[in-house]
């Protein structure tokens, strides 16, 4: 160690106040022999309540897009539903990655469900999704058929809608918890008498 580094040296043996850093408890709590109690969930294992509410409202909200997707196409222009489409494709993605992980960012989770709608949109050009559109409804509705350069500005714009619902909802809720926070149920603040 040179005499310029003040930091004191890195201890090598366990504290002698029992005490473990937060790596040694992970470590500790990963190893095969060590009681359940040390043991702690996955980071993405869904436990708590506040996540299975989140996924309830995801999987709701997919049902809706999904919905939406197969009725509205039908009742809008050629030109606009092409545009809506492909809108809300990419919005369909969104909710259920979110479903699937709510911790993911609204950023990554409409980043993730653009790029997957342009992958699919590309894979389009081999004609294999047209081939398999032949054999299966299914197929047809999930991969398409044919490619569509229109179709990569949908996606772009559900992809920018969703990320605008998802932040103005967000905003809503962390608002709604500060305001819960501030004036909790059943608390009364009487002035004070001088």
């Amino acid at each position: 160690m040179r005499t310029t580094d003040r930091r004191p040296p890195r201890r090598q043996h366990p504290r002698p106040d029992g005490h473990r850093t937060p790596l040694e408890r992970e470590v500790t709590s990963r190893r095969p022999g060590a009681p359940d109690a040390a043991r702690r969930p996955s980071r993405g294992s869904g436990d708590t309540p506040g996540e299975r509410r989140a996924r309830a409202g995801w999987l709701a909200a997919a049902g809706a897009v999904l919905l939406l997707g197969l009725a509205l196409p039908a009742l809008v222009p050629d030109g606009a539903a092409a545009l809506l489409g492909g809108a809300l494709y990419t919005a369909l993605l969104h909710t259920v990655l979110m479903a699937a992980a709510p911790r993911l960012g609204p950023w990554t989770a409409a980043g993730t469900a653009l790029a997957a709608s342009w992958a699919v949109e590309l894979f389009q050009v081999t004609g294999l999704p047209a081939d398999l559109g032949e054999h299966s409804r299914l197929g047809r509705l999930v991969l398409g058929t044919t490619f569509d350069p229109s179709d990569l500005l949908g996606y772009a714009l559900g992809a920018a809608a969703v990320l605008a619902a998802h932040h103005a909802l967000r905003r809503r809720a962390c608002g709604r918890t500060r305001e819960r926070d501030r004036h909790p149920a059943g608390r009364f603040d009487a002035p004070e008498v001088k």
